[in-house]
């Protein structure tokens, strides 16, 4: 089980809800994924438009934990000023802080990073950061008490998979909480690689959303997770320079 804060999930696909052709794909592709949280940006509801659609009625969120994001943030006073916001809405108390510092890259901002942690932290909040692969920041997250760690695997969107699995390596083996890849995931194989090195999860939403096939996609990511986890339980042989024998070489008579 997937165990953050007080919460336990089955599954270890988090599922972002952006950018998906229709709301019907949408559903689709988060019922075939498997996932049991899903993601979305506070600052992109149509919380003021009651005519526009709204993914949140074609789910039945019974089945699903939100994680409410604070994409778009530049400051750590605007990340809790929307952490608030959706706080106060009852759609959860978890949340992805997520303040970005750079808008050619959408790299996070470190130092705000730690200070909107902290500030939610202190108001109760199960605070899930998004941070880069930097193995320090990282402890210096855990250590203010945040719930799991969220190192991106590359850029946002970009596909480009796990461009430092060393860091990423160093990132989970020191945490003791849930270490969950996020952003840049582009295909079944990066997700699977992230939970063969050791990861609690991954979140991922364009590699699904932008797929030819989307619902196609959310399936192949829930497998891929799958396998990798069971790979990385199992515990995988070690590599070799040169050849060794997969057949039993004991009672072969000589020529």
């Amino acid at each position: 089980m997937l165990k953050i804060g007080p919460y336990e999930f089955s599954s270890r696909l988090l599922l972002g809800t952006g950018k998906y052709p229709s709301l019907d794909v949408q559903k689709e592709a988060v019922e075939a994924s498997g996932a049991e949280i899903l993601t979305f940006a506070v600052r992109r509801m149509n919380i003021f438009s009651p005519e526009q659609p709204n993914f949140l009625e074609q789910l039945d969120l019974s089945k699903y934990k939100l994680l409410p994001n604070t994409a778009g943030a530049k400051t750590a006073e605007e990340a809790v000023r929307i952490a608030r916001l959706a706080k106060a809405s009852g759609l959860c108390d978890m949340i992805k802080v997520e303040v970005i510092g750079c808008d050619k890259t959408l790299l996070p901002d470190p130092v705000e990073t730690l200070k909107a942690a902290e500030m939610l932290l202190e108001e109760g909040f199960i605070v899930l950061p998004y941070t880069s692969d930097d193995v320090v920041l990282a402890k210096r997250l855990e250590e203010l008490g945040c719930h799991a760690i969220m190192p991106g695997a590359s850029p946002i969107g970009s596909g480009q998979g796990i461009i430092n699995p060393l860091n990423l390596s160093f990132i989970i083996e020191q945490a003791n909480v849930p270490v969950i890849v996020d952003a840049g995931i582009g295909g079944p194989a990066d997700a699977a690689l992230a939970m063969e090195l050791g990861a609690d999860g991954v979140l991922l939403n364009t590699a699904v959303s932008g797929a030819a096939d989307p619902v196609k996609m959310a399936k192949a990511m829930k497998l891929a997770v799958e396998a990798g986890r069971l790979g990385y339980e199992a515990g995988r042989i070690p590599k070799k320079r040169y050849a060794s024998a997969s057949s039993p070489t004991e009672g072969m008579s000589v020529v």
